[in-house]
């Protein structure tokens, strides 16, 4: 059952994937200024920091006899992605302006990352709702297993398409095809794995949900805003939050400036319109497989990690990931930034599965949508703040984006650190 609940999230995470992996590319061949190109990127963590709360919300209260309580908003997320996967990478292809289509590019990822997390979070809030405190730390293990697969899939399409004929190539404002037909077979793929889990997966009844989780008729009847519920959260909600601020600070910086760090490193070119930077691009999707890689397998070991050993290893999993990412500052061969985004690959394992876990081991059944929801501002607010931090950072490292990189590393150090403050605790 926890596969089979978990199976869609190798779709969801191919979308993500392709977006995190190409949208600095996107974005900078249609025209965006890298000086600006953190304006792009607040969109996305935006729409999700409004859309998660009102999907864990609206979802805690919807019950659809054939399609239960979570799916009906995966299926909806799903549907609206792959029609967006398939516009966002011809925001360059329909003789627009450099403005125009930057405007229907950042219209399109911001509906894009919208469908994505109302796709994504189903996943996760079916774990909360239907598996035991033993088996949520394997649960979420499998999911960041089936996750950093899809990604391996979506980060490594452009380079294949390329080697297999496909131009990597275009006039100047335009997105290859390998980029564009990446996110087509992306779009696929998503619909399928989330059909997989919606056909296969049978939530558990208002009433199954109730006796599961010990809520009673007086807990249904409770009314809770959102500020009520912050005031209430577990102290492990604040704790997590607090490292997730700089993990995911990091990897934001990582998106936006990944592509322009290697092309910059080691193919000595910052000019979007050159064919070295599209093979940089695709050796950086090279690069986000190779994180993948080293996230699965790394999942594979936290899945069997004591209880009570969990701290330790996901301090160490981002102390790991701070000495990769501020090694890609001083790496200029292109094979030697294996080792660095393995690195990070570890980092991004931990937080998929320990974050959530020690979440949902503290929350008990009544609003774990909500909460789960919520929760999603420890991802969403790093990213807006770095993105706005950005502005400033960015020409005072002399526009820089290597030493954008040796930031996101100091980022994942003091988030190492911050494990300490975490103390676990459980609802039942």
């Amino acid at each position: 059952m926890i596969w089979m609940i978990s199976f869609g999230f190798l779709g969801v995470q191919m979308a993500f994937s392709l977006q995190s992996s190409n949208m600095g590319r996107i974005f900078q061949t249609i025209g965006a200024d890298p000086h600006t190109l953190g304006f792009f990127f607040i969109l996305p963590p935006l729409a999700g920091l409004i859309v998660q709360p009102l999907v864990g919300y609206f979802s805690d209260r919807t019950w659809m006899p054939r399609l239960g309580r979570r799916i009906p908003y995966l299926l909806v997320g799903a549907i609206v992605a792959v029609i967006v996967m398939c516009l966002l990478p011809n925001a360059g292809s329909f003789g627009f302006g450099p403005v125009a289509a930057l405007t229907f590019g950042a219209v399109a990822i911001l509906f894009m990352d919208v469908s994505s997390n109302v796709a994504m979070q189903p996943f996760k809030m079916m774990v909360g709702d239907m598996v035991n405190e033993e088996q949520k730390g394997f649960a979420y293990s499998i999911q960041s297993f089936l996750s950093n697969s899809g990604a391996v899939l979506a980060c490594i399409f452009p380079f294949l398409l390329t080697i297999l004929g496909v131009s990597n190539s275009a006039p100047k404002g335009v997105v290859p095809q390998s980029v564009v037909i990446s996110f087509y077979a992306g779009a696929v793929i998503l619909i399928i794995c989330s059909l997989f889990t919606i056909l296969k997966v049978k939530e558990y009844t208002p009433e199954e949900y109730a006796a599961y989780h010990g809520i009673t008729n007086e807990d249904k009847k409770e009314k809770s805003n959102v500020f009520t519920l912050l005031r209430r959260a577990p102290k492990v909600f604040w704790t997590v939050s607090l490292v997730q601020l700089f993990c995911w600070m990091g990897f934001q910086y990582l998106w936006t400036y990944g592509t322009g760090a290697v092309a910059e490193n080691v193919w000595n070119t910052v000019n979007p319109a050159s064919p070295a930077y599209q093979e940089a691009g695709n050796w950086f999707g090279i690069l986000s497989a190779v994180q993948s890689i080293a996230a699965v397998l790394w999942s594979l070991v936290l899945a069997r990690v004591a209880n009570d050993k969990r701290k330790t290893w996901y301090a160490l999993s981002l102390l790991l990931g701070g000495i990769g990412f501020g090694s890609v500052f001083f790496m200029h061969n292109q094979v030697a930034l294996f080792i660095s985004f393995s690195l990070i690959g570890i980092a991004w394992a931990a937080m998929m599965t320990f974050p959530f876990t020690m979440l949902t081991n503290a929350l008990s059944g009544k609003n774990m949508g909500m909460y789960l929801g919520l929760f999603n501002g420890s991802i969403c607010l790093p990213q807006i703040i770095a993105s706005c931090i950005s502005f400033a950072l960015f020409p005072a490292l002399g526009s820089s984006m290597p030493g954008m990189i040796l930031i996101s590393g100091v980022f994942l150090v003091i988030g190492a650190l911050s494990v300490s403050t975490i103390k676990e605790t459980y609802a039942r």
